[in-house]
């Protein structure tokens, strides 16, 4: 249940490739430009003549509609391999997706390309496999979210997204779907197992994003009371989250990104993690953060508090006396 499974899925290589074909590698380099990895900068040209296809227009007009990747894959990630059989349509779904689905697949020449680029897959899933050969989350993570069952696996992904993680639970797994470190410039991206701070951050944010999530749906009368309370976020975090449930998963992940690097990586790991968090996201809150979520730990391991719930009313609160206490 602790131990992390690193593995390559075929299911969302596919995803990969579709996502290729759209327009969300423009996307990408309009938020920042960066060097894709050479493996999706190949797909996209293996796969030029299905551009027009009708599953990449299906997906094309999903995303033109704001829905994120996640919801896409999400689905995939249900279905049979090599088959894309099974899985249930999701509402968003046309009815004529596994149909699209299918034939994109057996006429793109994938199998092959994938065959073909084995060795760039294989050095992701072993530098991957080799940083989680030590990492644990689920004493961290507990407390905040309770018992959970699910398998956690992490899918290194060289090809789209090249700068944002995907978080997945289905099927009993909660899964990690994520790139290398984009470097600067036009550079090729790092190795996965060249920067700890990444895959560690990659991994935890997606994991925690989605249990929390699920933790507080399943408390929704500490959620509404803990909402009641501003939580002291800059303008320009406000902007990006507006929701209070967007701003405090937000501040959440961040936060425990932080501790797990403190506790189980290096000191100056987290601090340089909390500078880029600062600086990328205008997170100046994160200091008192992470002192807010080491307090409600303490607490919960003294039996003040019997679970995240019991402390999530006073969060924001004492988020607010952490801030001033760290900013002197």
């Amino acid at each position: 249940m602790d131990k992390v499974q690193v593995r390559i899925d075929n299911r969302a290589r596919l995803m990969s490739a579709l996502l290729a074909m759209t327009s969300w590698p423009e996307s990408e380099q309009k938020r920042k430009p960066h060097g894709a990895h050479a493996h999706a900068r190949g797909t996209r040209r293996l796969l030029l003549p299905l551009e027009k296809h009708p599953a990449v227009l299906i997906l094309q007009a999903l995303l033109d509609r704001g829905m994120a990747p996640d919801m896409f894959y999400a689905y995939a990630m249900q279905l049979e391999w090599p088959s894309l059989a099974g899985g249930e349509l999701p509402s968003w779904a046309p009815p004529t997706l596994p149909r699209h689905l299918s034939h994109f697949y057996q006429n793109s020449g994938l199998e092959t390309w994938w065959q073909d680029e084995a060795d760039v897959w294989q050095s992701a899933l072993r530098e991957s496999t080799r940083m989680f050969e030590q990492a644990t989350f689920y004493d961290l993570l507990h407390p905040f979210v309770g018992d959970y069952t699910e398998t956690l696996v992490f899918i290194p992904n060289v090809c789209y997204p090249t700068d944002t993680e995907i978080g997945l639970l289905v099927n009993g797994e909660l899964c990690c779907i994520a790139p290398p470190r984009i470097a600067w410039g036009d550079n090729p991206p790092w190795p996965f197992d060249e920067d700890p701070t990444h895959i560690y951050r990659a991994a935890l944010s997606q994991y925690g994003r989605v249990l929390i999530g699920r933790y507080l749906e399943h408390h929704p009368d500490a959620l509404e009371k803990a909402s009641q309370k501003k939580l002291p976020v800059s303008r320009q975090f406000a902007e990006k989250y507006s929701t209070w449930q967007e701003q405090f998963l937000a501040l959440f992940v961040s936060g425990l990104v932080a501790i797990y690097l403190e506790d189980r990586v290096s000191a100056p790991e987290a601090q340089a993690f909390v500078l880029m968090e600062k600086k990328a996201r205008g997170l100046d809150e994160l200091p008192g953060v992470i002192s807010v979520l080491r307090r409600y730990l303490t607490g919960y391991a003294e039996g003040q508090y019997v679970e995240f719930a019991d402390y999530l009313p006073f969060f924001a609160q004492h988020l607010r006396v952490a801030k001033t206490i760290t900013a002197l």
